[in-house]
This record gives C-alpha cells, structure tokens and sequence, in this order.
C-alpha cells in the first residue's frame, strides 16, 4: 500500500499550534508521511512533535495575501504531496494547496473556501475546544483523553538551561504576557508578590519569558520582585522558552500560547484565566490547575473574550491574589 504523503497548513498562533499535535498524532499513526506549512514563529513548536518529518516556513507577511510568493511556494510543493490538511479557516490559508495542484484538500468551510478545498467539514458554532476542532480534520471520532504532547531530547533542554544561567529542574517560569491583549494579564503586581514568595521559600530564580513585546511588562514585574525575577523576555528564541519551560521545575501563566507549550510538555502549572475561558482553551495537562472567578465572583460579563475590559476594573485577574496562585502551584507539584 503506497505512504500518503500530507501536507499540514499550521495555525498562526502557538496555542493553537501547540493543540493541533494530537491531529497530527492521528494521521502519524495511520502511516501518513507530514510536512507542515508554518509561518516562522510557530515553526519550533512542530519541531517539537516526533511525527513531523519536515517543516516548510512560509515566506509570507502577516495578513497580506503574498500572491506571488505563495505561487512561488506552490510550484516547489507541487507533485510532492497527496493530502492537505488546512487548519486555519481563512481563505489564504487554503491558497498553497490549490496552487500546488494538491488532489485532496480538507478543512472546514471557514471564509467561503469553495473549489479551494474539495472535502469540507460544516463551520463549528462559537468557540469549540481546539482539540477536537482539529482532530475532527481526521475524520474520525475524537478520544476523550487526547491531549498534546511535545517533546525534546535531554540535550537540548540541559543546553537551554545552561545558557540561561540555571539548573535544570532548579527554577520557575513566569510567562506574564498575552498577545491577545492585556484582558487576559494578571497583574504585574501579583507576579511580583508571587516571585518573592517562591524565592524567599525554595531560593530558586524565577526565569520571565514572553516575546520583546512583553519585555517592558516583565522588567516592570522584574524591579517590584526582591531580586526574585531575571527578564529573558526578547531574548530567548522561540525554541529556547520552550525548553526553558520543559526543563522548569513549574511555570504560572495567564491564557497564552506558552501556556499551552507548558501543558504539552507535562510541567506542573498555574494558569490563571480572566476574558477567556478554560472552556475552550484549557491547558489539557493533568499537572495543571486553573484559577477562574467567573462563577466565585458570579461575573455575567465572563467570558467576554475583549482584549481590554470593557468596564476598566478587570476584576476576574484582579481577584486571584498571590497566595491562591501559589496554592495552586504548590497542589500541581505533587498532583
């Protein structure tokens, strides 16, 4: 029976990217060879997954349609693939296959993407977990257990933590940014209080990760901390947080990416939810604990999903004090 050779067109964001691992798990499992179309800062993470056996970086620009670079792309896949799976919904992210003469293209209908994908699952309503949204592209029943796993060899994440200065197993990661917006941040304040708690209690550093955007917040968490805290944020590849977090002793977050890339590689955590909800995006680890006031504060606004809160007191982030999230940490260390 020949190997089907599949293209797998990744999200954009590292969440999702991190939650499409159990799709990719799937059709692994049932001798499908993958490649996966990445844009270049969600890359690493489908490095970190044994099934994907190449990862093409996409030369395209953020929102931008890139006509002529994605028939450049085209021509270079063409004839190299059977299948394509398009996770995205968006109309773009179904260009490279058609263009690249794929003869069997399936994703969801998402924006109108009629002749560009030929076996289309209906749109899901609302926000459904990522999981299964995904895993549903296989075409079979989705398992109540599957979560996604990442994994790095024992190198690469001693290498990690000798360059940052630490032992393995011997710090905290903080990841205290959010690229959706500030709605989702606990605040600077609390991380502080909770880096000195941790410091003063076990004498270990607490690493802050997060994209140079975040660098400005993490410096500010960084100065209220004691000496708790070092900023690595904007300075550590995307590869390099990630083993930062698969070699920590334990990592508190709010909603983001790299709290999916904590989940996945098994890290005992904290994740503390404010506009979103650990109903669609929970950090599907059995080490996790989430902390969510929605229904201890009856809030009727939450879930609002808004990148900034529409009344300006933010009170599902601001109600979760230090010592709860520590708590919380020290119950997912010997859960």
């Amino acid at each position: 029976m020949p190997v089907s050779r599949s293209l797998v067109v990744a999200p954009q964001w590292i969440g999702d990217a991190v939650m499409s691992e159990p799709l990719l798990a799937r059709l692994a499992a049932r001798g499908e060879q993958l490649t996966v179309a990445a844009l270049p800062w969600v890359a690493p993470v489908y490095r970190a997954m044994p099934q994907v056996g190449d990862v093409v970086e996409l030369p395209f620009a953020h929102g931008r349609l890139d006509w002529a670079a994605r028939r450049r792309l085209a021509r270079e896949l063409r004839g190299r693939f059977d299948t394509a799976y398009v996770l995205p919904n968006s109309l773009k992210a179904a260009l490279l296959p058609w263009l690249a003469g794929i003869a069997r293209r399936v994703g969801y209908r998402g924006e109108g993407r009629y002749g560009l994908l030929n076996q289309r699952l209906p749109n899901v309503p609302g926000r459904p977990p990522m999981v299964a949204f995904y895993s549903a592209l296989a075409g079979a029943p989705v398992s109540a257990d599957e979560r996604p796993r990442l994994r790095f060899a024992d190198s690469v994440l001693n290498d990690a933590a000798r360059a940052a200065g630490v032992e393995r197993g011997a710090y905290w990661v903080f990841a205290p940014g959010a690229e959706y917006g500030p709605a989702k941040c606990w605040p600077p304040a609390h991380y502080a209080a909770l880096a000195r708690a941790l410091h003063r209690r076990h004498g270990q550093p607490v690493l802050l990760l997060g994209s140079a955007k975040e660098a400005a917040l993490c410096e500010q968490i960084a100065q209220q901390s004691g000496g708790a805290c070092r900023v690595l944020a904007g300075k550590t590849a995307l590869i390099d947080a990630m083993a930062l977090i698969a070699a920590a002793r334990g990592m508190v977050s709010n909603d983001s990416g790299l709290m999916h890339v904590a989940a996945a590689f098994g890290v005992p955590q904290a994740a503390v939810f404010g506009s979103t909800s650990p109903e669609h995006t929970p950090p599907l680890n059995p080490r996790a604990r989430v902390l969510w006031l929605k229904e201890e504060l009856q809030l009727d606004c939450a879930p609002c999903f808004d990148r900034v809160c529409r009344y300006g007191h933010t009170r599902c982030l601001t109600g979760v004090s230090a010592e709860r999230v520590d708590a919380a940490l020290a119950d997912a260390l010997v859960g």
